[in-house]
């Protein structure tokens, strides 16, 4: 199918199909099994000058006209391959999105050109131990003293936390004021008082780091702080629009990469004498996987569309539509695609299984699908309400 992409944008595509076959496929059942973070990975995504590509041209970027189409597109192709490796380049762009929409020309101008670069990989700190889908529930708090905030508290939950050395965090500067009362910062690894706390061991995702960061009256520059006091909600609700069509990425070419697997597995098992694939029950299992995949596809790339094109406009409804369709749909074809290969399927001697457990997290973290089926309803049902009250 035309996806109508520019030049730019199928060499970009091809690019990081050759990584996602060639460096990542060969290896990621490993890094599944041992947990460790992939470096060596890291290393060739950034010698390929992938971690700019949602990134504008002025810190060494590709350009943010197709910003999210860019992310979109990479996301995919290195997420067919593992959609575990493929998150230390997606997280690096949640992590710098707060800087990217909110970050004053001096933040941007410090650190983006390293991020986009590949030299320091980032991360975004939200969710806390009592703080997942309720985020207004956080305690973690950053007092004034002088030229420097005073962070104490626990994040939770972190991805790329312990690898990346750039980390916007959401933090409570006025307590008493709650949500409200919450401001973003910019906290670099390193700082005294910012150390790593437990790191998890996940049912899928393993080649991910999933770590706790722990302040302990961590001195944090008052400079560090993107826009003004009490905007920090705000600049996370705007960095979820922005990323969640990254993550319904991820959720999309890990669904394409199982359907590839469960077609050459049919086209080559044979069972009662025919080929697996000959017999009209899977073949119309396989048929339903693509035309899922397919739908997905056209939402995912008409969001990052969207919001390429109308960058001052609010693309909550979109975002959400496209991360709770293509992770919904992941879940899906990763298990048929687990019923396509049959007992081998459930074995971790081939792959498949390990798409499956990776689709999971697709449906949960960065709001669960319940959360986004809120966020839509609730703007669909304002938006009602607001028409018939003109």
């Amino acid at each position: 199918m035309d996806y109508f992409l520019t030049e730019e944008q199928e060499a970009l595509r091809e690019l990081a199909r050759v990584i996602a076959e060639n460096e990542i496929r060969p290896v990621a059942a490993e890094y599944d099994r041992t947990g460790d973070f992939p470096w060596p990975i890291v290393e060739k995504i950034a010698q390929a000058d992938l971690f700019g590509v949602f990134l504008d041209e002025a810190y060494g970027g590709l350009g943010a006209e197709t910003a999210t189409m860019n992310l979109v597109l990479v996301t995919e192709e290195l997420s067919k391959a593992c959609g575990g490796i493929a998150l230390a380049f997606a997280s690096t762009a949640l992590g710098a999105m707060p800087i990217v929409l909110a970050g004053s020309e001096e933040q941007k101008q410090r650190f983006l050109p390293e991020i986009a670069a590949g030299k320091r990989l980032a991360g975004f700190a939200l969710t806390e131990p009592q703080a997942g889908s309720d985020a207004s529930g956080i305690r973690t708090t950053a007092i004034r003293d002088g030229d420097h905030y005073v962070l104490n508290g626990l994040k939770q939950w972190i991805t790329n936390g312990g690898e990346a050395e750039i980390y916007t965090v959401i933090a409570l500067t006025n307590p008493e004021k709650g949500p409200r009362g919450a401001s973003t910062l910019v906290v670099e690894k390193g700082t005294p008082g910012f150390g790593f706390g437990k790191k998890e061991d996940k049912m899928g995702i393993r080649a991910s780091a999933t770590r706790e960061l722990v302040f302990e009256d961590c001195r944090v520059p008052v400079e560090n702080r993107i826009g003004r006091e009490g905007t920090g909600f705000i600049t996370a609700m705007r960095t979820f629009d922005a990323s969640r069509p990254g993550v319904a990425a991820q959720a999309l070419g890990i669904a394409q990469g199982a359907l590839d697997l469960a077609i050459d597995w049919a086209c080559e098992r044979k069972q009662f004498g025919s080929r697996v694939s000959a017999f009209q029950g899977l073949r119309f299992l396989l048929a339903d996987m693509a035309t899922k995949v397919e739908a997905a596809r056209a939402l995912v790339y008409a969001t990052a569309r969207f919001i390429d094109s109308n960058p001052k406009s609010r693309s909550t409804v979109y975002s959400a539509m496209s991360k709770l369709f293509a992770s919904d749909i992941a879940m899906q074809v990763t298990t048929d695609a687990v019923q396509v290969f049959g007992g081998s399927g459930y074995m971790r001697d081939y792959p498949i299984e390990k798409y499956m457990r990776d689709a999971k997290i697709t449906q949960i973290y960065e709001g669960t699908n319940q959360i986004q089926r809120e966020e839509i309803s609730k703007i669909l049902v304002g938006e009602h309400i607001a028409g018939h009250a003109k």
